[in-house]
């Protein structure tokens, strides 16, 4: 099959238990939530989303043909020194990488050495072989995928409380302050929850607050 990416980049990890570790994220194109369309926000499931993951007109965007063909792209983004350290770390992400990501591309990029990461809405079914799974789930959907490395819920957020995800079978649970207008509230009363509730842990935008990509 081919693949319809949005864009490929290298970063730092900003969100969740390996914030701050160097990747390459691969960014697709679409999402099963949402169509991506401002003008369609209203009637999305997900509302809240702040990501552009619609086209494939990023840098290091485009159709590819082959798992091989994305695999060795995404090679060429890191840098060599990060090549020469065990595993490096590649992140899918959208959009809703599940729509797109396939056996083929896991095994492409296991070959070329990559620790493979997901952050995936958990609605979909996922490849076996992945590495680290973070699934971020959204008000009024059913999860597919409920267990996995970590699980992280944006918060404050409607008609979902984070008390229904503490028996799945996640070794670390997150909490992320919904960005926009209301962040500073939002992220007052992320941090009053995991006081109160210490099986999860804050979850900030690091690389936002930094300003990289």
């Amino acid at each position: 099959m081919s693949y319809r990416v949005k864009e490929i980049f290298y970063t730092l990890q900003g969100e969740g238990l390996q914030t701050g570790r160097p990747a390459v994220f691969c960014r697709f194109s679409g999402c099963n939530l949402w169509s991506g369309k401002e003008e369609e926000r209203a009637n999305a499931t997900c509302r809240f989303c702040d990501t552009d993951f619609v086209g494939t007109d990023g840098t290091g965007g485009g159709i590819y043909e082959s798992a091989n063909d994305l695999a060795q792209r995404i090679a060429l983004i890191f840098p060599q020194d990060s090549l020469a350290t065990p595993h490096p770390l590649i992140v899918l992400t959208g959009g809703e990488p599940a729509l797109q990501a396939d056996a083929a591309l896991v095994n492409a990029l296991h070959e070329n050495g990559f620790e493979i990461a997901i952050e995936t809405n958990g609605t979909l079914p996922l490849p076996k072989g992945i590495d680290w799974i973070t699934v971020s789930p959204k008000a009024d959907t059913r999860l597919v995928i409920q267990q996995g490395a970590e699980l992280k819920l944006v918060y404050p957020q409607r008609d979902v409380q984070p008390d229904v995800f503490e028996d799945l079978g996640f070794r670390y649970f997150f909490l992320q302050p919904e960005d926009g207008p209301d962040v500073k509230e939002n992220t007052r009363r992320t941090i009053e929850y995991c006081f109160v509730h210490p099986q999860w842990r804050l979850s900030l935008q690091i690389h936002k607050l930094l300003g990289i990509p």
